[in-house]
């Protein structure tokens, strides 16, 4: 009987120990809130620093803080005329004319110079015309002024055309290109008895050719001085 006493007072105490053993500490709730509260705050410090693009200094003269407009240059597109060669013959070749020193023309026998700007003597025509293109004027000016400066030289001036038309025709054409450089180089100054209008129509072409191109070079007058 003693030794079941022991046994059961034993057992009783056992039981005991490990009912407290099993017992759990309750949470608390305010404290795991105030562990999470105590965490570092997020600072403008402690943030990553932000990177700015660099501000490009000012140019002189620019008021800091303003942009500059950007200048752009202004590309002007014009049409391009058609060059000299393709609408009257020989217009390219009077640059030397036209800037040629008057003491160049004005001395004897300088037509017999092929250097000099005298021996440019030919004045082209558009089709069915006798109108002086502008762009030979050049040529008129010097002729005249060494026909003034000499007055014991003469000129023929030889109308022609090209092969088209009748002969008839064409000796009328040709006599009205002649008298059309008469004209005017009587306006410049030189007297009619240093110059005479004559018309060979057709009969000599300066180019052989049935064609624009061989055409374009006979509708002419040519200045010949006397006695060459």
């Amino acid at each position: 009987m003693i030794r079941q006493s022991i046994l059961a007072v034993l057992a009783s105490l056992l039981l005991a120990a490990c009912s407290g053993m099993q017992t759990e500490a309750p949470i608390d709730e305010s404290g795991a809130a105030a562990r999470v509260s105590t965490a570092t705050p997020v600072t403008e410090a402690t943030r990553a620093p932000t990177v700015t693009a660099a501000t490009p200094e000012p140019r002189p003269g620019t008021a800091v803080g303003t942009t500059a407009p950007i200048q752009r240059p202004v590309v002007e597109t014009r049409a391009l005329p058609p060059s000299a060669e393709q609408t009257v013959p020989g217009a390219a070749a009077m640059a030397p004319v036209a800037g040629a020193a008057k003491t160049d023309v004005i001395t004897p026998g300088a037509h017999r110079d092929p250097a000099s700007p005298l021996a440019q003597r030919v004045i082209y025509f558009e089709f069915d015309s006798a109108v002086i293109d502008g762009r030979f004027q050049p040529i008129l000016d010097v002729h005249a002024a060494y026909l003034k400066a000499n007055p014991g030289f003469k000129v023929i001036l030889q109308g022609h055309t090209d092969e088209r038309g009748s002969r008839e025709y064409n000796l009328a054409l040709g006599q009205r290109r002649a008298e059309s450089v008469r004209q005017a180089m009587t306006l410049l100054g030189v007297p009619d008895g240093q110059m005479e209008a004559v018309s060979l129509g057709e009969e000599k072409p300066a180019v052989e050719g049935h064609d624009e191109s061989a055409w374009k070079m006979n509708r002419r007058t040519e200045i010949h001085y006397v006695g060459e």
